[in-house]
């Protein structure tokens, strides 16, 4: 198993980032900036990424969490772009199947609803055409009847029946990191909690590198490229403007928000993507033993960093829950805990937050600059591809050097080797066995771990084995091995980047994280030795984090 990059190796990999010229130098490390690393890296070419905050701690652990083909983008009649992503999809899921899932998603169409059963089997028939959906996967059209047997709760009154197609679900913040992780596999320098501020110059002012920050020493240094790629989301327009140069084109940010209930309340196992009385679509989607549902699409012009759900995003949703599913009676009280997230769109005049496109676009300025804006999670492997498809040309000519064509149509992310898709089950099952027989764990606590690492679990076997064998933390043992390994392997150095982005706990296990969370951070702090200062602002920005997703704060 290849060792990779640690919490500890920072001040290496800073180290080695100064002391050469690379290919690419890449700012922003969601899952744009992973895989535009991991496409060029996979090329040949030398890549080094900062990420100012956690890898994927903004949009890219803040979505709808569905690598999709994007239906709802034929009523916008953006044919290529359900094209593309619809072929996307098959690929992200062969290439990482610990991450990615299929979900069979229910469309439901009432009497007078935004969509008829004929106007929805042709949208269905057209995406399952467009997107190249293999046969067990293509769509059926079900009754009234048949759509209740699935999903009970779906509302009786002027149901005329429902579309059955597949989406895939995936965990977002997992699978950025995954992809990331490959790139450091194949020999990307990589580090987060690092900060480009300012841009280097030749005498010509073309851009040949950046200026960072390492915010947790406070240490400047410089990094050169040939060529410096912006992926920075939500922070593209911010990162340019340190640039001399600009264009007339700038994002447009809007916000969605998802809340979470417990499947004690919302005891669905069917996925539902359904319409609200004001136009909208939603997906209340199950994941372990919880619904998620979501989003709200509204214009956002504040803080970046992490945004927040407030009580108006709150209802919105509760009151879509209750129309299409009336016999739950979800109220507030009932939200276990909720995200926001800020989407970075490009901007077009005069359009509606949710008919703004979501393609993805290339800016080059006049410094040589390189921005890539927009997209969506489902797309992010073809825009490195079309991206660096171009960049691979010019740096060829222009260093001599030899590059591949794009390598990653079949080349599995961390965790991804267990055999593709079609032993992704067996797998599992298997390892999930072997964490009971070792460990103790329960089959279901085993399946889960198998899911979250994919092939990556045997690593956290021996984390797991080194805890039995010493015994002196006061962690579970799955947990503790899943600490230990993120943070030899996954690059955490702060504890909400354990809660919340490795393993979803904050979301999707409110209750298991406030039992466990101060020994977390008991156990980080005997590995890191923080001072008193660096402990409490952590466990200061863990709770606020907890604060935002069980109620936010500006409620009162």
């Amino acid at each position: 198993m290849v060792q990779l990059f640690s919490a500890f190796d920072r001040e290496t990999i800073q180290t080695k980032m100064t002391e050469e010229t690379f290919d690419l130098v890449i700012v922003g490390g969601g899952i744009t900036g992973a895989g535009i690393a991991l496409d060029a890296v996979s090329r040949g070419m030398s890549v080094a990424l900062i990420e100012m905050q956690d890898f994927a701690a903004g949009t890219s652990s803040r979505s709808t969490k569905l690598v999709h083909g994007g239906l709802r983008y034929l009523q916008q009649f953006e044919i290529k772009e359900v094209a593309d992503l619809g072929k996307e999809r098959a690929i992200v899921y062969e290439n990482g199947p610990h991450v990615t899932t299929p979900e069979w998603m229910m469309l439901p169409f009432h009497k007078g609803g935004n969509m008829g059963k004929l106007s929805a089997s042709f949208g269905i028939r057209l995406y399952d055409y467009l997107a190249g959906v293999k046969k067990d996967e293509r769509r059926q059209i079900l009754s009234a009847k048949e759509t209740l047997a699935k999903n009970p709760f779906v509302k009786k009154e002027g149901l005329k029946g429902s579309g059955y197609y597949v989406e895939y679900r995936t965990d977002d913040a997992r699978l950025t990191i995954e992809v990331m992780k490959k790139a450091v596999e194949l020999g990307a320098k990589v580090i987060n909690y690092t900060k480009a501020e300012n841009f280097l110059y030749d005498n010509k002012k073309h851009v040949t590198g950046v200026v960072a920050r390492n915010l947790i020493t406070g240490k400047v240094f410089d990094i050169k490229g040939s060529r410096v790629i912006n992926a920075a989301g939500p922070w593209v327009d911010r990162v340019r403007k340190m640039d001399y140069t600009t264009n007339n084109k700038h994002l447009r940010l809007t916000k969605g928000i998802h809340l979470v209930i417990d499947k004690s309340k919302f005891p669905m196992e069917q996925a539902v993507y359904f319409d609200t009385p004001d136009g909208r679509m939603v997906f209340a989607i199950p994941r372990e033993k919880k619904v998620y549902v979501g989003t709200t699409d509204t214009v956002y012009d504040e803080m970046v960093i992490n945004p927040k759900a407030n009580e108006e995003d709150h209802q919105y949703v509760i009151k879509a829950i209750n129309y299409m599913f009336p016999d739950v009676h979800i109220s507030e009280n009932d939200i276990e805990s909720s995200w926001a997230g800020v989407r970075p769109l490009i901007y077009e005049e005069g359009k509606d937050p949710s008919e703004i496109s979501r393609k993805d676009e290339v800016w080059f300025s006049e410094s040589g600059l390189i921005t890539m804006a927009g997209g969506k999670l489902t797309g992010y492997r073809k825009m490195a591809e079309k991206l660096l498809d171009e960049v691979s040309k010019s740096l060829a000519k222009e260093t001599g050097k030899k590059f591949k064509t794009v390598q990653t149509h079949h080349l599995p992310i961390s965790g991804g080797d267990v055999g593709g898709s079609a032993n992704i089950d067996a797998f599992i099952e298997k390892k999930a066995k072997e964490g009971n027989n070792r460990f103790g764990w329960t089959l279901e606590e085993g399946r889960e771990l198998a899911k979250r690492y994919g092939s990556n679990i045997d690593l956290v076997f021996t984390y797991a084995q080194e805890h039995k064998e010493k015994g002196t933390s006061e962690l579970p043992n799955s947990l503790y091995a899943q600490l230990r390994y993120a943070i030899y392997h996954e690059s955490v150095v702060h504890p909400i980047d354990f809660l919340l982005r490795r393993t979803g706990y904050l979301l999707f296990d409110m209750p298991y994280l406030l039992e466990w969370k101060e020994a977390v951070v008991a156990d980080m702090n005997e590995l890191f030795q923080w001072d008193d200062e660096t402990k409490a602002r952590l466990v200061t920005e863990l709770q606020t984090q907890i604060d935002d997703a069980r109620e936010p704060a500006d409620w009162h």
